[in-house]
């Protein structure tokens, strides 16, 4: 098997020693550590390193950089102006996901929060994670990184402040919902150029966009814009590709668009022609985008065919390949473990992947032999011939796919990290006594509930939207948390009971794309 030639730094064995009187193997030098955004994944990143006994023994140094006045990345409010704006955060948003099943595992939600809550109370919920682990004095705001090169034996990072330092280790945390992505439908341009079209990321409220308004995307925001909009314009179009055409009342459902024509006309893939669109809302993603990182750190291109590996960390904009782990690039450039890219995958449930995540960066930054370059290669190989055989041999369509984890992956993912970072280093004796997540030491296991109920999010969510039209939610959830995390197990399941009870159907419309 053709592999690049990977760098690996010789580990430095101390003699230090962890309780139990088992030596731990890093080095007595002070090594320093840069984590870019402070957002969930630079806050789980944070938190990590802190619980780590080299933190702790003052041999590990971390700051975060933010470049906006507080923590929260994408929950961090702000008004759409500028380009693209610092948040897409629309007023209206709620979390798709259940918080018992998002929240940190060493951290909940607080009793009686609504089991679907607005973006304000996930923002507030963050800033009270940071203040509670005591992080906010590791993080320099209104600071954001201009640039990452590697020198010689570390990297250099130059700040918006003007100010250099080098780090040992940098850890990529900057999210993946800032640069709009736009689709290449003929006559688009034009409709941009005249104000008639915008991306989601500047969509706010549903107010003073016209009588007739196409909506295009089915992810979470092209859905709940879409139900915003219906209850507002007199007529709402959704695109989604591969829809079959249907009218129910204001809302027409049409596949993809094709063309945008003059004066508000638009042609789909079924040949149906709609006119008189006012407005078009293009709800159609993000670009994976790292702006501080250039060549020969990582090349904005598509992949090329496997095997062999390319020698080049490869950004396609809809995923980073090849990254041992989702995390580690595997490159001839620098040592894989002092690079870590957390928060990449899609469709997850975000906040405790990307705190399984950062424990596996604690594990391998503390180890030089953790990572195995030739296992690592091997998996990633076994994961793009899977997908060559699911979406073909288009390299764009694996590139699409290769982030995006279904089914029960995302808990054998988050499972697998966990067994990597208890195997050696911090969380190794810790584990084996029978230690736990609280601490940040213990075993961490995605636990049943979590699987059970993330598999029936989308009918919780269509339960707790009508509770809530109905005004009854304030009443299920209050006091529930008082008593611990099994009460909000107890609701969910009392929830999905009642939907099963009263028939809730989900539409395949009504479903998250997480």
């Amino acid at each position: 098997m053709d592999l690049p030639s990977i760098p690996v730094e010789q580990p430095q064995p101390s003699p230090n020693s962890a309780p139990g009187g088992e030596a731990l193997a890093f080095s007595l030098k002070q090594k320093s550590i840069c984590v870019v955004g402070a957002g969930p994944a630079g806050l789980a990143a944070l938190k990590v390193i802190l619980d780590s006994p080299q933190h702790k023994a003052g041999l590990w140094v971390a700051v975060a950089f933010e470049s906006r006045e507080k923590v929260g990345g994408v929950w961090n409010p702000a008004l759409p102006v500028d380009d693209p704006p610092l948040t897409p955060l629309y007023d209206s948003l709620t979390t798709n996901l259940p918080h018992p099943i998002m929240a940190f595992t060493s951290y909940s939600f607080p009793p009686s929060t609504h089991l679907f809550p607005k973006a304000a109370a996930v923002q507030s919920y963050l800033e009270s994670y940071a203040k509670h682990f005591h992080l906010l004095q590791h993080i320099k705001f209104n600071t954001g990184v201009a640039s990452v090169e590697r020198a010689e034996k570390n990297w250099v990072v130059k700040l918006s402040s003007g100010e250099t330092r080098t780090f040992d280790l940098v850890i990529v945390c900057n999210g993946h919902y800032r640069i709009p992505r736009y689709p290449n439908t003929p006559g688009i341009g034009e409709w941009l150029n005249a104000r008639k079209a915008s991306h989601s990321a500047w969509y706010r409220h549903p107010y003073n966009l016209g009588d007739t308004v196409l909506v295009v995307g089915a992810g979470p925001s092209g859905q709940d814009i879409t139900a915003e909009m219906k209850a507002i314009s007199k007529t709402i179009i959704h695109s989604v590709t591969g829809a079959p055409p249907e009218d129910d009342g204001n809302l027409k459902k049409r596949g993809r668009v094709v063309r945008f024509g003059e004066n508000g006309q638009v042609e789909f893939e079924d040949g149906i022609i709609e006119k008189g669109v006012d407005y078009c809302i293009l709800a159609t993603g993000y670009e994976v985008s790292f702006p501080f990182l250039s060549s020969p750190i990582m090349e904005t291109a598509l992949p090329p065919p496997i095997p062999p590996l390319p020698r080049e960390v490869c950004n396609s904009t809809f995923s980073v390949f090849p990254l041992a782990k989702h995390i580690f690039p595997l490159q001839s450039h620098f040592p894989s473990n002092s690079l870590a890219f957390l928060g990449i995958l899609v469709r997850v449930a975000p906040f405790p992947l990307v705190e399984a995540q950062a424990r596996a960066v604690v594990r391998a930054f503390a180890d030089n032999q953790a990572l195995d370059p030739t296992r690592e290669a091997v998996g990633i190989i076994s994961r793009y011939e899977e997908l060559r055989a699911e979406v073909g041999e288009d390299p764009l369509a694996i590139a699409k796919a290769w982030d995006r984890h279904k089914g029960e992956e995302q808990f054998e993912y988050r499972d697998a990290l966990s067994e990597f970072a208890e195997a050696g280093g911090p969380w190794s004796l810790a584990a084996e006594s029978g230690g736990t997540s609280n601490g940040g030491w213990g075993r961490v296991r995605v636990q049943d509930w979590e699987k059970e109920m993330y598999g029936h999010k989308d009918v919780l969510r269509k339960v707790w939207r009508q509770l809530e039209e109905k005004g009854e939610a304030d009443e299920w959830v209050k006091g529930v948390g008082e008593g611990g995390p099994h009460e909000w197990i107890d609701l969910m399941r009392k929830l999905v009971k009642k939907a099963e009870e009263e028939g809730v159907k989900v539409e395949e419309a009504d479903k998250a794309k997480l």
